[in-house]
This record gives structure tokens, sequence and C-alpha cells, in this order.
């Protein structure tokens, strides 16, 4: 049984090393490059909307702007792919 087990296994390598390397997207530079920065961009976003939350304030014009930049982080974060970390 573990031939059989073995045999497919070298079978998939065999494959896998027929496909070139750089022929597959996550080896392109550009989407490595476009990867990094989404992620950059999040982190930077999700930083930012920790400090929004962290802050308190007894001024309704000052909570209101608060708000309004919490729901800015948010909906960028959701067009990046972001989900609430908990």
């Amino acid at each position: 049984m573990s031939k059989g087990w073995e045999s497919k296994s070298v079978e998939e390598q065999q494959a896998e090393a027929a496909v070139p390397k750089a022929a597959l997207p996550e080896n392109d530079p550009a989407v490595k490059a476009a990867e990094a920065e989404r992620k950059r961009r999040v982190q930077a976003l999700e930083m930012t909307r920790e400090r929004v939350l962290s802050e308190r304030t007894s001024s309704p014009h000052r909570r209101s702007a608060l708000e309004l930049a919490l729901a800015t982080i948010e909906r960028e974060l959701e067009q990046l792919g972001w989900s609430i970390k908990l």
C-alpha cells in the first residue's frame, strides 16, 4: 500500500517540476510587489483605525469627525479585502 502512495507522490512532484516556476503568478515580481503594497496599506489603515478607536472626546463635533474617519477607514479596508481580527 505504501508503494502506491509513494508513486503518486513522485508523480505529483514530477508534474510540479514540469511547470516552470516563473510561469506561476505568485512568482511574478509585479504581483509580489502589489501584494506587499496592499499589505502595507492594510497595516497602516489598521493602525489608524486603532488610534481613532482609542480616542475619547466629549465634543460632539470631534466625535462625529472621528466616526466619519472610522467609517472611511473601514470602507477602504473592506475594498482591500480586510476582515475584522478579533
